[in-house]
């Protein structure tokens, strides 16, 4: 079964669990995390056929716009999914933002993007629970 892999650039510090990898990984996709704007571009040119972004719109190192447009340039089609506090200014050049924190809207933001895989995931995990 496919599972699509996610790029999440978090704020968090290196050494600790990313909570949003957790959150995606629980949710049946694989995840590769970077802990920086910069260690995201440097993943993403690593491994350039992922199929989706996770970042936050703020960032000490980069601004979001400048990190979107980073992204895009290396790989156009990648769909970037950006989560801010509720109210905040929506950064360019993302394909969905998220004003809320909230772990259910940002599964179900990924979901959206990959409709068929996500499916396959939900029917197999019925289908191990039911066994």
């Amino acid at each position: 079964m496919y599972r699509p892999c996610i790029l999440v650039i978090d704020r968090e510090f290196p050494g600790t669990i990313s909570t949003r990898k957790l959150l995606l990984e629980t949710a049946k996709f694989n995840v590769i995390t970077a802990y920086s704007p910069t260690e995201g571009i440097a993943t993403l040119k690593r491994f350039p056929d992922l199929d989706a972004v996770v970042l936050d719109e703020h960032y000490d190192e980069m601004d979001c716009e400048a990190l979107a447009t980073l992204v895009k340039e290396i790989s156009p089609r990648l769909p970037i999914v950006a989560t801010t506090a509720s109210g905040a200014t929506a950064c360019p050049n993302i394909d969905r933002s998220l004003h809320s924190y909230n772990p259910a809207l940002l599964i179900e933001a990924i979901r959206d993007l990959f409709p068929a895989p996500s499916a396959a995931i939900l029917s197999n995990e019925k289908r191990l629970a039911s066994e």
